[in-house]
């Protein structure tokens, strides 16, 4: 309850406003369940009650006051008056006014600027008028016009009620309801029928309505509900849809007419009758200015101000974040979110342009979501090329889609090897063919390179490496990593993951992988981003999921342009934003995505079709890169945004080319690696070894057979069998350890064949009508040319250690041999199922 410091009043009357006041206060005080909000409440009272004594008392002395205040107490009719006010109070306990609006739900932008409106339960748009929307001329023009006592009575105006019974009982119908803007907030959320006893009704439940909420909320009910004609009701829906702005940035000429229509919807109607409500707001206006509500030469200008209007669609913006944060927040009518308008105008343009030049290649569909690494907000939300288009399904939210996400999750796996201490940027390792149990993956590009680095191997997204480290680490390392970064189908399906899980295995969504880039861009910290301006707090908390030592080293191997990913469109490369970046591709060309960031955004790219039709020219690289390269430079162009500074703990060293390992004496060729002190390894480099040799390098010996003469040290090369097997494939010359002594009888019993495929243990179903084969393969030592092959201890061929042998087995357990030419032996079993 407000009072105007300037109003005078009497004693008695002094009295019972400030009694009531305070009961008021009292029982808004109980009626609050939020204990947070009642020291609140307590606070306000006592400064609106200790600024109500300086205004309404500043002419009363003290004893003058508490004379006052003994005369109304012993006045024999206090306890009359106290008994009416304790049946009141009990009334409105027993029988409360419940207030359900039922407004439109709201959806804005980042500076409260509507993107999305839509329809209330009942089909109408009754969308809700805020209080700082409420500007003086609209509060003046309603309350003169409407009720100019609105400030100062107590829900009904006596002096109106009378006169208007008078006049209703000598012209002996009713001709004046003597409404107040209270009373029609009453009637507007409770329609009854007109009579006598509902006005009883009518007049009780405004003075609740006064008890209960202040004369802003109050006036802010009545613009909320007021009719517009048609399914339009209050005045910002009016607003918007007929003048396409908000109610605090409407003209006077605009306000006054809103003002009007509500008393007569069916025949002021905007858009159909715009010459007769131009007539009638010049009446009103000229009705202030005689009464000086407003300057006159505002009043002039309004009346000189045309009425062209129509009634406009409501606004559907941003249509994928809305209908999902509408679906989210069933109970909220205003969703204020953080998008920023003209990226996300500018982003869905550019997105559509993009997939309609795609259409030849039977691309339809992208989904583009853009974080602000600063606020942790999403700044632009794009669910589909064109929600409008049913034919590619427009409406599905490519944001939240569970997709294959091809190669997009090895920098987490590299990183979380990073701070185990397992690999350094310049950590060697082997791209050829190998078999995981039964699996064996191959790269994108079906090719294989033999030995390379760390970093080499996640530039070029190589597949076979990121399997070995995660086998290393274990599936379910990267699991929980995953689990920590808000995954939910990993969440779910945690139990059924292997080895696939780094080369797209599992399911994830757009959403989920941005968020988890913004973790590289936030020092290994992971905020989930949110949606709207107000979220709630909880969902804010950070979580560590790799290092910010490990995620400095993932986005210096991301920032490397000389990349195959890279577009290979030339007009890209010149203007290409500074950024880190990983692409990937799904297993049959249905899903590509391309996820950059640097230290201002965080950009996630998907494009395929939501049907999860295949498409052969789809790939991260060369569809979904030039898009995000396209939006970065619309949103960060030519960004002065500094680039990621190393962390304190983040050092270099000279290592082994070779290896990548710590130099031992035989490294001559060293290189400077970055590595993270008391984490990574410290191994000293093996990459080459010390070998007894004949002086003619013919022969080679071991310890058990080394003569006292006619032999030297000499350093060989020390690969890992399958880098000499694939080698020997590609007949790549590398330098040979020579055979060993003939004569040596220790060699017999050690380095015996290694059967790669088939795998022991395992089970294989083969197909009757295809009359397929099993394969055998083997790796050996350098010194053997022959193996000989063994089904059941009976011969099957014999071959070069390298050729690849096929056979048809039969159904049921079978042993296979493999023995080389120095007569050394392995045995597996594996079980065959025809079908």
């Amino acid at each position: 309850m407000r009072l105007k410091s300037q109003q005078r009043y009497s004693k008695p009357q002094t009295s019972l406003f400030l009694f009531g006041y305070v009961v008021k206060a009292g029982i808004h005080f109980v009626k609050i369940d939020d204990e947070i909000e009642k020291p609140k409440i307590v606070a306000e009272v006592k400064t609106e009650f200790i600024s109500l004594q300086k205004s309404l008392f500043a002419t009363m002395s003290k004893q003058k006051l508490i004379k006052a205040f003994q005369a109304i107490i012993k006045n024999k009719y206090f306890k009359g008056i106290a008994s009416l006010f304790m049946l009141f109070v009990l009334l409105d306990l027993i029988f409360p006014f419940r207030i359900n609006p039922n407004y439109s739900t709201l959806i804005t932008d980042s500076e409260g600027k509507l993107l999305h409106a839509f329809l209330n339960k009942t089909d109408k748009w009754r969308m809700e008028t805020e209080l700082n929307e409420i500007t003086p001329t609209l509060e003046k023009a309603i309350v003169f016009k409407e009720d100019r006592w609105f400030r100062w009575h107590f829900g009904v105006n006596p002096f109106a009620v009378m006169r208007a019974g008078v006049k209703n009982v000598l012209t002996g119908r009713r001709t004046s309801g003597a409404s107040t803007i209270t009373m029609q907030v009453v009637r507007l959320l409770n329609p009854q029928k007109r009579t006598y006893f509902n006005k009883f009704i009518e007049i009780f439940r405004a003075i609740q309505l006064e008890f209960h909420y202040s004369k802003d909320e109050i006036l802010q009910f009545y613009i909320n509900l007021v009719p517009y004609g048609s399914n339009i009701e209050g005045l910002k829906s009016a607003s918007i849809l007929y003048f396409q702005k908000s109610p605090n940035v409407l003209s006077l000429a605009e306000v006054t007419a809103l003002t009007i229509i509500p008393n007569r919807p069916s025949s002021l109607r905007l858009g159909v009758n715009n010459p007769y409500i131009l007539q009638e707001r010049n009446r009103w206006l000229q009705n202030f200015k005689e009464e000086k509500v407003f300057n006159a030469q505002d009043i002039e200008d309004a009346m000189n101000e045309p009425l062209n209007v129509i009634r406009h669609e409501a606004p559907h913006l941003a249509p994928h974040l809305s209908l999902r944060l509408k679906q989210e927040n069933p109970t909220k009518s205003i969703i204020k979110t953080a998008l920023v308008r003209h990226k996300q105008l500018t982003i869905e343009n550019i997105v559509q342009n993009y997939i309609s030049r795609l259409y030849a290649m039977n691309i339809h569909n992208a989904a583009v979501m853009v974080i602000n690494n600063k606020t942790h907000q999403v700044e632009a939300y794009i669910g589909s090329a064109d929600f409008n288009n049913p034919i590619d399904g427009g409406q599905v939210d490519g944001i939240r889609a569970i997709r294959s996400p091809g190669s997009t999750l090895k920098p987490l796996l590299y990183a979380t090897a990073f701070d185990k201490g397992i690999i350094t940027p310049k950590t060697a390792i082997n791209d050829v063919p190998t078999n995981f149990g039964g699996f064996e993956p191959e790269n994108f590009d079906k090719l294989f390179h033999g030995k390379i680095t760390i970093e080499y191997a996640l530039a070029n997204s190589l597949n076979i490496p990121a399997v070995k480290i995660l086998k290393e680490i274990s599936t379910p390392v990267l699991v929980d990593k995953l689990k920590k970064a808000d995954f939910q189908t990993v969440k779910k399906n945690s139990s059924k993951l292997g080895l696939s899980l780094v080369l797209g295995g599992c399911g994830v969504t757009l959403e989920e992988l941005t968020n988890l880039f913004a973790a590289f861009a936030q020092e290994g910290n992971f905020q989930k981003a949110t949606y709207t301006l107000n979220a709630d707090t909880k969902s804010r908390i950070k979580n560590e999921i790799i290092s910010k030592e490990s995620s400095y080293l993932i986005t210096q191997i991301l920032a490397q342009i000389t990349r195959p990913d890279l577009p290979n469109n030339y007009d890209y490369t010149y203007r290409m934003p500074k950024i880190a970046w990983k692409t990937g591709t799904s297993f049959g060309k249905k899903d590509a995505w391309s996820i950059g960031y640097n230290a201002h955004y965080t950009i996630g790219v998907w494009i395929g079709n939501f049907s999860g039709e295949g498409v052969p020219e789809l790939s991260g690289a060369n569809i979904a890169t030039p898009l995000l390269f396209d939006i970065f430079n619309t949103v960060d162009y030519n960004s002065s945004s500094k680039w990621f500074k190393a962390p304190e703990n983040i050092a270099y060293r000279k290592v082994c080319a070779e290896s990548g390992d710590v130099p031992n004496d035989f490294c001559t060729h060293q290189i400077v690696d970055y590595y993270i002190p008391s984490v990574s390894k410290m191994t000293k480099c093996q990459h080459a070894k010390y070998i007894y040799v004949s002086t003619d390098e013919k022969i080679s010996y071991c310890s058990h057979c080394l003569t006292e003469s006619g032999t030297v040290q000499k350093l060989y090369p020390n690969y890992a069998p399958e880098l000499l097997s694939w080698y020997e494939s590609k007949h790549i010359l590398y330098e040979k350890v020579p055979p060993h002594n003939p004569k040596c009888e220790r060699v017999f019993n050690t380095n015996a064949p290694q059967i790669v495929y088939p795998v022991d243990g395992s089970e294989y179903f083969l197909d009757k009508d295809e009359n397929q084969k099993l394969m055998l393969n083997c790796q050996v030592g350098n010194e053997v040319k022959t193996v000989y092959w063994y089904i059941n201890d009976k011969l099957l061929q014999k071959a070069s250690p390298n050729t690849e042998v096929f056979f048809r087995p039969e159904a049921g357990k079978i042993k296979i041999s493999c023995s080389d030419d120095k007569g050394r032996n392995a045995d597996i079993y594996v079980e065959v199922k025809w079908e």
